[in-house]
Order: structure tokens, then sequence, then C-alpha cells
């Protein structure tokens, strides 16, 4: 007859400590009893994971407090602060025309960003990891910080990733660059690997629109349109790392392909360019078609220039059914659009929800993201944390010290 084991003592020990770690981060000084309040734990282990959490270098213990008269009435109650300087974690964007890095404390609180133009796509492995090298240690020099404060590193790629890290695509440029391997093996960092859009999404819940949203998609929109998807709030990733893939949009009436706003917006204004209507697009770009952006788009429309305008409205029409179809599958609350288009998606919002019940009977809210062209390496942050809190008795921060190994 099959038994089932209990968990083992360290795993458990490992998921309390995730635990406390996650109620003291940000919240300042902490009591035995509020660590309890806060964890469901019993005293006993709230005091035993707490001295192991000092004695890594993870929490600090404060001096107890002493009542007026300077004297302190019955046993003092132990108070503890979490450090958020006793070790740091790195947020990589690989973008297919740029580089960006975020460095943060163990609070989240962002220390430094970087961002380097860079068209990862034209040069070979070697090059690459040479320039991740560098906007990493100029990131890590801007920030104060060692590199051997790193204590994991997540980066973020425009292609599917499994549960384990691998990416999961015939895209000849991933097969020839293994950025986790490289990226490990020039610093001996923990490399995380992870989907573009899903980090977004993971960004998007921490600190941006949709905090305290469960069931989301959050929606990159520039150039192309990619997706990551919340349930429960838990991040879905389906067998192989597909889920959130929208290529399926190359079948969906009235869309047609992946590519995003940015595109859309910039190419139809071209046409309208091209038609010789009236508009102030033709100054805007200096009389250069070629030259006209999105942005220069959505800066007409909200001039009130009408060729503009219609531009918008058929991207919004285009949006309500992309958000529409995501919608039906995966019924979410809340759609924000994300990437370097969001500040002004906002102008695209109000005819996409007036469009949207007649392409889904679930409308969402649509939302437009505030986090801006970092939302990837903010989620990159959030991911690496996740990592360090769930593996905190294992890991080392640069302020631990060893004992000393006795002279033989």
């Amino acid at each position: 007859m099959r038994t089932e084991t209990a968990p083992s003592t360290q795993l458990v020990r490992r998921v309390n400590a995730s635990a406390m770690l996650k109620a003291m981060r940000g919240a300042g000084i902490m009591t035995g009893t509020d660590l309890m309040a806060a964890t469901g734990l019993s005293r006993a282990t709230v005091i035993s994971i707490c001295d192991e959490l000092v004695r890594l270098g993870w929490l600090r213990e404060m001096e107890t407090q002493r009542g007026a008269e300077g004297y302190i009435k019955g046993r003092p109650a132990r108070r503890f602060v979490f450090d958020d300087r006793a070790a740091s974690v790195l947020g990589i964007d690989i973008g297919a025309n740029k580089i960006t890095t975020i460095v943060a404390d163990m609070g989240g609180n962002a220390l430094a960003r970087v961002t380097t133009p860079f068209r990862a796509f034209n040069v070979g492995a070697d090059e690459r990891a040479d320039v991740l090298d560098r906007i990493a240690a100029e990131a890590l020099q801007k920030a104060g910080v060692s590199a051997d404060s790193v204590l994991a590193v997540t980066v973020g790629v425009a292609a599917p990733v499994s549960r384990d890290g691998e990416v999961l695509t015939v895209q000849e440029f991933w097969k020839s660059f293994d950025v986790r391997r490289l990226v490990s093996e020039r610093h001996g960092w923990h490399v995380l690997l992870e989907n573009d859009a899903n980090l977004a999404a993971l960004a998007e819940r921490w600190r941006g629109t949709a905090q305290g949203v469960d069931n989301l998609v959050v929606m990159l929109t520039g150039d192309r349109l990619g997706a990551g998807i919340l349930e429960s709030g838990r991040l879905l990733h389906g067998q192989l790392g597909g889920f959130g893939e929208l290529g399926y949009l190359d079948n969906v009436e009235g869309v047609g392909d992946t590519l995003g706003i940015a595109h859309y917006v910039a190419l139809w204004g071209q046409e309208a360019l091209a038609s010789g209507a009236d508009t102030q697009l033709r100054e805007l770009c200096g009389n250069a078609p070629d030259s006209l952006t999105a942005g220069m788009v959505f800066a007409a429309a909200g001039n009130g220039d009408h060729a503009a305008q219609d531009v918008l409205n058929r991207m919004a029409q285009r949006m309500a059914r992309v958000i529409g179809s995501v919608s039906t599958l995966a019924n979410p609350e809340l759609v924000v659009l994300a990437g370097g288009v969001a500040a002004s998606a906002h102008a695209l919002i109000p005819a996409i929800e007036e469009q949207l019940p007649k392409f889904t009977f679930t409308p969402p809210r649509v939302e437009a993201s505030s986090l801006g062209d970092g939302i990837v390496s903010i989620g990159a942050i959030r991911l690496a944390l996740d990592y360090v809190e769930e593996h905190a008795l294992d890991l080392y921060p640069a302020s631990f010290k060893k004992p000393a190994q006795p002279v033989s």
C-alpha cells in the first residue's frame, strides 16, 4: 500500500520564512505578535525563523523599547525589521531595439535604471552577452551596489517561456543566445527567464493600475501585441508556456495579425497623407510621411485633426476585436494596455469600451498602464524578489558573515 510522506521540516521552514518576509517587506518594525497575526504561525515558529533570518542578515532586531521611567514592565516584546539593503536583484528587458535594466533592493525600491538602444537581433551571441555585461555593470555602479550583492536576475524576452525557464520557439535568435546560461556563467548569478508580457502582468498587479485585481490581462501594445494573463492571482503559462500568445489573431476577422497599436497608427496615418487628406500630420512629419510616428498621430487627434481621429477610431475598433476575443476566452475583470504607447492609449479607451459588447458577452474594464516602457523590467524585479523570498533560507546576502572555519 502506498503511503504519503509528510513534507520535510526544512521545506516547511522555507515556506514559513517566505510568508514572514512577504509580511515584513515594507511593513516597518514588527513584533512577534504582529507576525503571528500576519502569517498565522505560532509564536515559537515566528521567533525561531526570525532568529535564523537575523543570523542570515535578512532581518535586524531592534533595541527593546523602554517605558517613560526607563524600565520595562514584564517580558519585553522583541521587534524586527526587514533589511531592504541586505541584497539586490536585477530586472532586464531585452527588446528588439533596446535593453533596459533596473537594479532594486529587497524592498523592491528601484536604485538605478539604465536603457541602451541596441538592435540585439543583428549581432552574435557573444556580443549580445558583452552588451548585457556593460549595461548591468553600469546600472550596478549607478545604484552604488556591488555585483556580489545580486542574488537573482530576471530576464524578459519576447518569446514563449516554459515553467522551467526555457525559451520555446523556433526563432534562430533564441537558439543561438542562451541568455540564462551566459549571464549565469559570467557572474555566478541565479538567472530566471520569463516572457515579457507575463512580466508586464506581474508589474501591473504589483505597482500599476491593477493592484488588487486577481483576474487580469495585460497587453503589450507597441509594435506587436502580446498578453500576460492572471487568473485568481496566478500567472498562467499553459503546457509549454504559450498561454497568452496571440497568434490566433491571424484568423480573427478585422484583426488579421499581431502587429500593435504603434505600428498601425503610424501606418494608417501615412495612408491618410498619401490620400491627400487635409491634415496636421503633414506639418508634424515635415512633409516626410516615412518619418510619421504613432505619437504624432495621437497628438494631431488630440488637437482635433479629423484624419488623425479617423485613424484612432479605426484602431479602437481593431483593439475592441482583440480584447473581445481574449475576454471571451479568459473572462478578466480588467484589461490593461501597456508598453511604450500606453500614455497615448488613454485616447482609445472610450471608443474601445463602447464597442466591446459587440465582440464579447463579458466585456471587461479597460485601462492604460501608468508604468511606461519600463513595465517589463519592473515585472522582472517582482519575479526576482519572489524567488529570493522563496529561497531566503538558502541564500546569503552580501552582509552575511559565515562563521570562520576551525584551523586543523
